[in-house]
């Protein structure tokens, strides 16, 4: 199969173009659908452990790291620091964010805190999906998509570039003559260059 340049351009570009305004067209409509539907106030769980120390695991910077990790269950597809902190209307962020103030300040690392709302929500609660069994091709399979995409190009335009240089050098012909004719037409040739 030979794909010419231009065609191979063409369908690339109008992949784009159309991933484009596909991605374009569900981000608006996700914006438009998340106005008009109200949040889910009723998917909050509290998620309560006994207090292991009095002193806090961490400080606020790090808690507030530990809720980028969280998703927030009212129906977004934010943490719940993102969340509590630009979606004043949710209620469901501000008392899983009151769960996580209690666990550090009753002593639990970052882990254990994670391991708690995993094993109230589910794993549907964390950002990022484990890494390990299945979840490993969400992590590897964009690379080897990309890597396979750049050999690809590098073939085609390797095969581009070949009959280019067959036509820089001279091709030779099979001919059916007498060492005599082709004395009289290498002598042809050369008086003709000169």
């Amino acid at each position: 199969m030979s794909v010419t340049r231009r065609a191979f351009l063409q369908l690339v570009s109008g992949g784009s173009a159309s991933l484009a305004l596909t991605a374009a067209l569900g981000a608006q409509q996700a914006n438009t659908g998340a106005a008009n539907v109200p949040m889910d106030e009723a998917r909050y769980l509290p998620v309560r452990l006994p207090p292991r120390s009095s002193q806090p695991s961490m400080n606020n910077l790090q808690r507030d790291a530990l809720e980028h990790r969280i998703h927030c269950q009212c129906g977004c597809n934010l943490d719940v620091f993102t969340c509590r902190t630009t979606d004043f209307s949710c209620q469901v962020s501000p008392a899983m964010h009151h769960d996580v103030m209690a666990l550090v300040a009753g002593g639990y690392s970052a882990q254990d805190i994670i391991d708690a709302f995993t094993k109230v929500y589910g794993p549907r609660v964390l950002m990022e999906p484990p890494r390990h069994g299945f979840n490993l091709a969400g992590y590897f399979t964009p690379s080897v998509v990309l890597l396979a995409g750049i050999a690809l190009v590098i073939v085609l335009i390797r095969r581009w570039h070949r009959p280019a240089e067959l036509d820089a050098g001279v091709r030779q012909l099979p001919v059916d003559a007498s060492p005599d004719e082709l004395d009289r037409l290498q002598r042809l040739v050369k008086h003709d260059d000169a």
